[in-house]
């Protein structure tokens, strides 16, 4: 039986743990401050006025988030704006979508980074370069980690269920899904649709993550080491 989580990634590899630990927070606040620079942008100024506007994650994520984060190596956030604010009528659609391409973006400069690092350390940029192996190792952990989990955070974002962001861009789209959306129990079963998910499904999410980060780092080289291949 495993003890604490952070223990046990600790004794199996600390630049996992340390990756990890770094990834989730900084995914976390960078995709709440992506809804909250979209609210802006369409009028809200909530964000600004709450105190939201900041890097601060125990602002974004609060206290819960971070206990269970210690416990049990999740998290979760939160960006309050208010959509009666919003001067467009597609606003609250590009609102939500905006934590998610975050997440995207992030997933894309990690793996095309991954992809750089392998073509750096293997003496296909720099010839004649010699990188530890440790640094090598290390590195290579710190950008895939970025890479899947932001993937695998984008993909469970865009997901249409309640509160998750996919499904407010859903309930923008679809009026038979919005009265599901705006209805007593829509939150309630959500939250369970959300845990089986989670629970069932997160690792399937960061396979996900992974096999993109192999994309990438695909093209990458087949840029700047072609006769690697």
């Amino acid at each position: 039986m495993g003890g604490w989580w952070a223990a046990d990634a600790w004794s199996s590899s600390p630049a996992f743990l340390v990756s990890w630990v770094f990834w989730v927070i900084v995914s976390i606040v960078l995709h709440e401050l992506g809804h909250g620079f979209a609210a802006i942008r369409a009028g809200d100024r909530t964000p600004i006025e709450l105190g939201h506007m900041t890097p601060n994650p125990i602002v974004h994520m609060g206290t819960s988030s971070l206990v269970a984060f210690a416990l049990f190596g999740f998290a979760w956030g939160a960006m309050p704006v208010n959509p009666s604010r919003f001067r467009g009528p597609h606003d609250r659609f590009m609102v939500s979508g905006a934590g998610p391409a975050v997440n995207v973006g992030l997933a894309v400069l990690c793996g095309l980074a991954c992809g750089l690092w392998i073509a750096i350390a293997g003496g296909y940029v720099f010839g004649g370069l010699e990188v530890a192996d440790n640094l090598r190792e290390n590195l290579w952990v710190f950008l895939s980690l970025g890479c899947a989990l932001n993937v695998a955070l984008a993909i469970l974002n865009l997901l249409p269920i309640p509160p998750l962001d996919g499904s407010t861009m859903l309930a923008q789209l679809s009026p038979a899904y919005r009265r599901f959306y705006e209805s007593p129990g829509a939150g309630g079963l959500g939250m369970i649709a959300f845990l089986m998910v989670f629970f069932f499904g997160g690792p399937y999410l960061l396979d996900a993550g992974f096999w993109v980060r192999d994309a990438l780092v695909d093209a990458v080289m087949r840029v700047l080491a072609p006769s690697a291949g």
